[in-house]
């Protein structure tokens, strides 16, 4: 958000994941471009399809990304990118498809132009075998926008997160919860501008469009809670901050466990708004248990490890200062 150098980071959530795997798995043989290759994909080896293998190697990276185990997740998509390649082509629907996990994962675990390069490679595919009236090039516009949200570059990312949009609607509706998922993404971005009276109606309609859908107690409708509990608090409205950073730590907390990422950054914003009321001994709990998540979960030079690791030292510093 716009925070003034000296005052503790808040930190954003924003689902980044959307329709990937549907994309990935819609895509089978009906993408490869020629017979030779439709054959190569359906060869079988050990009594499986290179189509099933590929499948297989994806959703396994994905589980390991959505529980916070980055270095596990690693592998097995590096391994799908390699037979994407050798069995589809690497100008394939099916290697872009991959590559935008693999840009997913490097979002998520601090690798941002590794990230980069993964996406745009995945478009310039995806642009090349579908066109990008497609699911798959609205994910990645919603993608590199939530890319520049990571890096702080909120005015780059925000053509990308309305191109999404944009696409999206005309595809599957302005109530579908994909399309809300991309309009969460952009209200982020006007957010970290300090567009505040853009963003608030946005993250208000996602979040009608995920409880409606979902229910009350999914993840989508979890991040959400985050976000807008964010700008609730830059705007001064600290009682609806407070309960909506609780609403989504519980609900993280349920379906997380205790030791993801995801809870990590609902708990340093709590931190940063416990500080702020000047309730002390709160913020300092709330950013150990931040941190401790992030020494598990993030490489050493993950900025969100480094802005809550910084936060956690300035509250102390003024802690003592004030004894």
């Amino acid at each position: 958000m716009n925070s003034q150098r000296r005052s503790p980071k808040l930190l954003a959530t924003v689902a980044l994941t959307l329709a990937a795997a549907a994309c990935f798995v819609a895509a089978g043989v009906s993408a490869v471009r020629d017979r030779a290759q439709a054959r190569r994909a359906l060869a079988t080896v050990g009594g499986e399809s290179a189509e099933h293998r590929l499948r297989s190697l994806v959703m396994r990276g994905v589980q390991f990304r959505d529980a916070g185990r980055y270095h596990e997740a690693d592998a097995p998509l590096r391994e799908a990118l390699t037979l994407a390649e050798e069995d589809f082509g690497p100008d394939s629907f099916e290697t872009a498809a991959v590559l935008n996990q693999l840009g997913v994962l490097g979002k998520y675990d601090g690798h941002f132009d590794q990230a980069e390069a993964a996406y745009r490679r995945a478009l310039r595919v995806t642009e090349q075998t579908t066109g990008l009236e497609h699911p798959l090039a609205a994910t990645l516009f919603h993608n590199l926008g939530g890319l520049e949200h990571a890096r702080g570059r909120f005015r780059e990312g925000e053509p990308f997160a309305r191109r999404a949009v944009e696409i999206r609607e005309r595809l599957v509706g302005a109530d579908h919860t994909d399309t809300a998922a991309d309009v969460a993404a952009l209200a982020a971005l006007l957010d970290g501008q300090g567009k505040y009276d853009e963003a608030e109606p946005l993250y208000r309609r996602a979040l009608s469009i995920f409880e409606r859908a979902y229910g009350p107690e999914h993840y989508e409708v979890a991040v959400n809670l985050n976000n807008l509990a964010a700008l609730c608090q830059t705007t001064g409205r600290a009682e609806e901050a407070e309960a909506l950073y609780l609403r989504s730590l519980a609900i993280k907390e349920k379906l997380l466990g205790a030791r993801h990422p995801d809870i990590g950054v609902t708990l340093n914003n709590l931190a940063v708004f416990y500080k702020s009321r000047q309730r002390y001994a709160e913020a300092a709990d709330s950013y150990r248990r931040a941190l401790a998540i992030f020494e598990g979960a993030l490489p050493p030079s993950h900025p969100k490890l480094a802005t809550c690791r910084e936060n956690y030292e300035r509250l102390l510093s003024e802690m003592n200062q004030r004894m």
